[in-house]
């Protein structure tokens, strides 16, 4: 029972309106026309590409140019992909969903050439750490406890849950690492399968890894958990959904807030509840982050906190336009200090 009272203490925190600022009030004026490659994993992935856009809108005022680089994917396998940005001019790197660590010899030539990289979910950390300028992500282990516990509370205890994982990147592993051993915390519930589905090849594979959970769980599976909202877009192709059907699953994400997300959420369509992250308020920060280096400032050394987003309170902080964006007027507070 105590264990049950933290979960709903915990997520009723993670629930509450976030309508408070609690950002960098100071920094440098906006230097003007910076030109900025934004290097994604992916641009097919709904927050990579929320992000992308809201770059532009955030640095638009001041001239700069933003071009994009799509890895589709396979940013991670050791192609050069900074260097190419460096062929590009750019004054500053985004690097966005890809894992750092991989990137050695390119973060060696940027940090050879002064360029900045600022990192979006490009490591487990988040912070100045593997020569990027510093790395904005809300903390995925925060994120992965806050999915799991809410699926502990909405099924009181008692869910039968598999777990969706990408190994290929390191910040989507320590999300399922940690909703495992979150999980494994409920006397209840039963930790069926952690199924390691890369998020690059599950349009391909996870129909038949949906049909083997089926045969070998049967009824037992209640509950799935997805470190990323693209899972359940692919539960809700209609193939795949017709063998889960007589499950009547319930689907909790750890990340990252998608339209098609909020709109299962709204639905009360497989999934009940995600936790997305604030793109556009990342975004901007990423600007003020590159800004500062820019001007020879320390990094603002912002950290967001997790935010959950259920049928309860999905009218709330941008979820009437189906993405999370917190009522902070978090704008009017970088563009304060941007135009001194």
């Amino acid at each position: 029972m105590q264990f049950l009272s933290r979960a709903n203490a915990k997520v009723a925190r993670a629930a509450s309106v976030k309508n408070r600022w609690e950002g960098p009030t100071e920094g440098p004026q906006m230097q003007k026309k910076k030109k900025i490659i934004f290097i994604a994993a992916d641009l097919g992935d709904a927050g990579v590409n929320g992000v992308f856009n809201s770059v532009r809108e955030a640095s638009a005022g001041a001239g700069w140019e933003v071009l994009p680089i799509n890895c589709r994917g396979r940013c991670n396998q050791g192609a050069a992909i900074i260097s190419q940005a460096l062929d590009m001019k750019a004054d500053g790197i985004v690097l966005a969903g890809v894992d750092v660590s991989s990137q050695g010899k390119g973060m060696a030539a940027a940090a050879k050439a002064k360029v900045p990289v600022v990192g979006w979910h490009a490591s487990v950390k988040s912070g100045p750490t593997d020569g990027l300028f510093t790395n904005i992500t809300t903390n995925p282990k925060e994120v992965a406890q806050v999915a799991a516990l809410y699926t502990v509370v909405d099924s009181n205890n008692k869910a039968g849950i598999v777990v969706f994982t990408d190994s290929t990147n390191p910040f989507l592993l320590a999300k399922s690492s940690a909703i495992v051993e979150t999980i494994r915390q409920c006397e209840g519930c039963k930790l069926l399968s952690l199924e390691d589905v890369p998020l690059a090849d599950a349009n391909a594979k996870m129909k038949g890894v949906v049909e083997n959970l089926v045969k070998r769980h049967g009824a037992k599976w209640t509950h799935a958990i997805g470190v990323n909202d693209f899972y359940f877009d692919l539960l809700e192709v209609p193939a795949t959904a017709a063998l889960i059907a007589n499950n009547k699953l319930v689907g909790v994400s750890a990340g990252d807030g998608s339209q098609t997300a909020y709109k299962r959420i709204r639905a009360n369509s497989l999934q009940s509840g995600t936790v997305p992250e604030p793109l556009s308020m990342q975004a901007w920060q990423i600007v003020d982050e590159l800004n500062r280096a820019f001007a020879g400032a320390e990094h603002s050394g912002f950290v967001g906190t997790p935010h959950l987003v259920t049928a309860q309170n999905i009218a709330y902080d941008g979820g009437q336009k189906n993405m999370f964006e917190p009522a902070n007027d978090f704008r009017t507070h970088y563009q304060r200090f941007w135009s001194k």
